[in-house]
């Protein structure tokens, strides 16, 4: 598993991420695609909620698919395209991750591949 890492000389995060993540020589590592907000059929929902949640649960689909968790999540990258959203974005990934703190990067951006995705994210995960 990840060890996350946190130090008094650098601001403490914002909000439920790491500072930083270790991982140990030799572990297994997964580098995740940017996942939208599309559902396995290709539906894209026009609701903001449910694309936050069908990112994240396509994420984790990927890393359940090579036997891994939430808890092994390194590192995220998550675009979103509403600046007003930061705090769905922040409900959501914790009700996802149920208490995994992987290291973490949010980016507001003008756009996406398609103007219908609002979200995407894009993660490393680690296993011994």
């Amino acid at each position: 598993m990840p060890k996350y890492i946190e130090t008094p000389a650098a601001p403490a995060p914002f909000s439920n991420y790491s500072q930083a993540v270790e991982v140990s020589a030799g572990a297994r590592i997964i580098h995740v695609s940017g996942q939208v907000g599309v559902g396995p059929r290709g539906e894209i929902p026009e609701d903001e909620r449910m694309q936050h949640e069908l990112a994240w649960n396509n994420v984790l689909a990927i890393l359940r698919s090579q036997n891994m968790s939430a808890d092994n999540l390194v590192d995220c990258h998550v675009y979103i395209t509403n600046p007003n959203s930061v705090a769905l974005y922040r409900e959501v990934r914790d009700q996802m991750l149920k208490g995994a703190r992987p290291a973490a990067t949010l980016l507001i951006v003008a756009g996406l591949a398609s103007p219908r995705f609002l979200i995407e994210i894009a993660a490393v995960a680690a296993a011994p």
